[in-house]
């Protein structure tokens, strides 16, 4: 075949493999997939929610915290709620979502209520230094988040918000969330109130090992509460009595014994 056949012959295809390579994933064309939102592994304190139109300011202890494995959890001020998200670019879909029942005074009941309407379904997520927006398609609803600083153990006041048991997670009992929280303090001593007694004790902190061991028997006082406050109480002594391990995850701390059991805690807002 002459030359210039050839030639002519070639031009439609260098014409289609010029269009085929324009817009590619580093061109920007239409074609171009944006990186996914990295939110996973992050936590973050709730700013405000906006729920067509109204702007309400959270309470403290909202938070949302993405974990690395395609869950969300967290609280709405309230209660504790978890659930599934999948990132997809800057769209994260938030589904199967669960909550525990408590009570809700001061107004928080309300904020939560507002909170869980916001976040759900697909939401738009805006990233801009320590500062994420997530609204709906409409953008009648919007959250506001902060970067959530981590809390170190010791000096934190923990506020105690669930148990623990083989890796089971469960709300404290009903009518005594309110008065369980503990400091580890810079002296080696733990302080606080598990229920309906404030106490005081010494404890070793290995930081290299993970462990808290409680050493000797803790001072008290001798109050006496309701019942699920005592009961509460009893199971927390009982779980102080020996060396437990503890796991730190942004301003959430765990502390569990050997076989399994032990408690979830909460870094009180400052």
């Amino acid at each position: 075949m002459p030359k210039t056949r050839v030639l002519l012959a070639l031009v439609p295809v260098l014409l289609l493999t010029a269009c085929g390579t324009e817009g590619g994933a580093g061109s920007g064309g239409a074609d171009t997939v944006s990186p996914d939102l990295p939110v996973a592994g992050t936590a973050w304190q709730v700013e405000a929610v906006t729920v067509d139109g109204r702007r309400a300011a959270a309470p403290d202890g909202a938070r949302v915290e993405f974990e690395e494995n395609g869950r969300v959890g967290g609280s709405g001020g309230c209660n504790a709620f978890n659930a599934v998200v999948a990132v997809r670019g800057d769209t994260l879909t938030v589904t199967d979502r669960q909550s525990t029942m408590m009570g809700c005074a001061d107004g928080r009941g309300t904020f939560e209520k507002e909170f869980l309407t916001a976040f759900s379904g697909p939401l738009k997520g805006t990233l801009k230094g320590d500062a994420l927006r997530l609204s709906s398609a409409d953008g009648r609803n919007v959250l506001e988040l902060n970067a959530e600083p981590d809390a170190p153990l010791r000096g934190t006041t923990w506020k105690i918000d669930g148990l623990v048991s083989k890796k089971t997670a469960s709300s404290l009992p009903a009518g005594s969330e309110a008065k369980a929280r503990f400091v580890v303090g810079a002296d080696g001593r733990v302080t606080g109130n598990l229920g309906c007694n404030n106490f005081s004790a010494t404890a070793r902190l290995d930081e290299k090992a993970r462990t808290l061991t409680v050493e000797g028997p803790a001072a008290t006082t001798r109050m006496m509460c309701t019942s699920p406050q005592m009961k509460l109480e009893t199971k927390l002594y009982e779980l102080l009595d020996g060396p437990l391990t503890y796991r730190l995850n942004h301003r959430t701390l765990t502390l569990t014994d050997a076989s399994g059991e032990g408690l979830t805690a909460t870094a009180a807002a400052r």
